[in-house]
């Protein structure tokens, strides 16, 4: 019995220990946010800011900088992405887990390929088609290269494979196409896994700042990354308090989206493991 208890207080305790070591930058952000300027390199260093400074420098961050449009962009653009994404990845890889056909195993190790390639590599080409089409500096640039997600059909084929075979030989048997049985039965029962991958995508790319950097030379099509860099170099300066005022505002959006989502992601994470 001691020994069972000793090993659940390590376990717990690693696990505090790992939350206060994630949990951290975010305090730290939030604590410096809430500061003056002067505060932040001060000789003396206070855990408790001795004057709040969170009106002006939150105020600061969202109305003279280019935060809100930039917001919105990203909103856009993650959305966007993750329909095409969705409507690309479910059927995909319904048909890997679910269909027997030729080549099958082969276009699978493909899709198994594709999690070892990064977008550094498809970068240059999807670059100078997108420039001879002249297509650079749109929305449409910001989002084609992540249309085809091999990540989300591997992720949905592990649900998919659970999936009870006898379910859809019944559906068969009563006339339904493998087309509907993909959107009527399989995707609604694939919603953990789709949540899952909901938040993972809209992560990865409103957090990305490489291809943007690229692609978008105009302020009014910012996303969030640019945005927070724009900011940092015309508005703020050195001001890091402002500036990481703008930090939380960028992040608690996403904060606030895996908040109202854990359950449905913890389930869609736990239901697609790799059998």
């Amino acid at each position: 019995m001691m020994g069972r208890w000793t090993t659940r207080l390590l376990a717990h305790a690693v696990l505090m220990l790992g939350a206060v070591v994630m949990l951290a930058p975010f305090l730290w952000m939030f604590l410096t946010s809430i500061r003056p300027a002067d505060e932040v390199f001060g000789a003396v260093f206070n855990l408790i800011p001795r004057r709040f400074a969170a009106v002006e420098n939150y105020s600061r961050a969202f109305f003279e900088g280019n935060l809100l449009r930039a917001m919105i962009n990203g909103a856009l653009v993650c959305l966007g992405i993750l329909v095409v994404q969705l409507l690309a990845a479910i059927p995909a890889a319904y048909a890997l887990a679910k269909l027997r056909f030729r080549g099958q195993g082969l276009l699978f190790a493909l899709v198994l390929f594709g999690l070892c390639v990064p977008i550094q590599v498809p970068a240059l080409p999807i670059y100078l088609g997108l420039a001879q089409a002249g297509l650079l500096n749109s929305y449409f640039a910001l989002m084609v290269p992540f249309f085809l997600t091999v990540f989300g059909m591997f992720l949905l084929r592990q649900f998919f494979r659970t999936y009870p075979d006898e379910v859809l030989d019944a559906a068969r048997l009563d006339g339904m196409s493998e087309f509907e049985i993909v959107w009527r039965l399989a995707t609604p029962a694939a919603l953990p896994a789709i949540a899952a991958f909901s938040v993972f995508s809209v992560v990865a790319h409103w957090n990305d700042l490489y291809w943007p950097l690229i692609v978008v030379t105009s302020s009014e099509l910012a996303t969030p990354p640019l945005g927070i860099l724009a900011f940092r170099d015309t508005e703020s300066g050195g001001n890091y308090g402002a500036l990481m005022a703008g930090a939380a505002l960028v992040t608690a959006p996403l904060v606030v989206a895996f908040l109202l989502a854990r359950r449905a992601f913890v389930r869609g994470i736990t239901m697609t493991g790799v059998r």
